[in-house]
């Protein structure tokens, strides 16, 4: 993570983000907020706020192939508890019904919410929210939620609110594969709306398996271009965790997703075992 497009997400990421002060580039979900409600046949609604004018009937036909191969809508929004290592090391959880956010890092443990935006800051399982550490990580724990929660989950949040969706075309993976390119813009939501993604969709998979980061939309070249691959199935859906450039070999790790949230889990002052 030497790298300085990696720096750049992780410094706000780290911080921020899980965050330090990357620069988290991904757009702000409704933490805690209802989902939308399912059709009856099981279809991938768009979340209120997605810019429906702006996309294209095409990119919306791929973006609900994509989230069927990654389980489907219903699962994800009977997937209640997340859990992953972030690149820089650190561990989090998050109760997508709750909006509570965990973030630990060796002996220090951030507790959240991300709707009431309040939370705890823990040292070795003290208390340490009215230090300038712990306010510094409590000022950084909503930029790291989105950061972090946006490099394991982004092709969930294709029609999130906010995103501009539109078909760009054919294109290569870095293999020299053959892919479906999708343009992922924003507007007026995240952390840095600014950005856009370039997502990489295997025709012959209908998985996600690359994107590519453009600090601003306007960018001819992208700031890094990165693996979506190894997925796998935890709980009710599937995610991946190849994050690489094919040299690197950045991984998310000690991924988890389930329907239900241990009692004490969310709340605990200690650093816990990785679920």
């Amino acid at each position: 993570m030497r790298n300085s497009a990696l720096l750049l997400l992780l410094a706000l990421g780290a911080a921020a983000a899980g965050c330090q002060p990357q620069s988290a580039s991904a757009p702000a979900a409704n933490a805690g907020s209802p989902l939308p409600a399912v059709a009856a046949n099981g279809a991938y609604p768009a979340a209120e706020g997605f810019d429906a004018a702006g996309s294209d009937a095409r990119a919306l036909a791929l973006a609900d192939e994509v989230m069927e191969k990654m389980g489907g809508y219903p699962a994800w929004q009977q997937t209640r508890l997340l859990g992953w290592d972030f690149l820089d090391g650190s561990y989090q959880l998050w109760d997508k019904q709750t909006g509570d956010f965990r973030w630990q890092k060796d002996d220090l443990v951030g507790i959240y919410n991300l709707g009431t935006r309040q939370g705890k800051v823990y040292r070795a399982g003290q208390d340490i929210s009215a230090t300038p550490d712990g306010q510094k990580l409590l000022s950084r724990m909503y930029p790291i939620w989105v950061n972090n929660s946006w490099w394991l989950l982004m092709p969930f949040k294709l029609k999130d609110s906010g995103v501009t969706l539109t078909y760009k075309g054919p294109g290569q993976l870095m293999s020299g594969q053959p892919a479906e390119v999708l343009n992922m813009t924003f507007k007026n939501v995240g952390v840095t709306p600014d950005n856009k993604y370039e997502v990489l969709i295997n025709p012959q998979t209908k998985l996600v398996e690359e994107w590519a980061y453009f600090p601003k939309a306007t960018d001819a070249q992208p700031a890094f271009r990165r693996h979506w691959t190894g997925y796998q199935q935890y709980g009710p859906i599937r995610l991946a965790t190849d994050r690489s450039d094919g040299k690197d070999g950045r991984a998310l790790g000690h991924i988890s997703a389930s329907t239900t949230v241990p009692a004490g889990l969310m709340q605990n002052p200690q650093p816990v075992e990785k679920l």
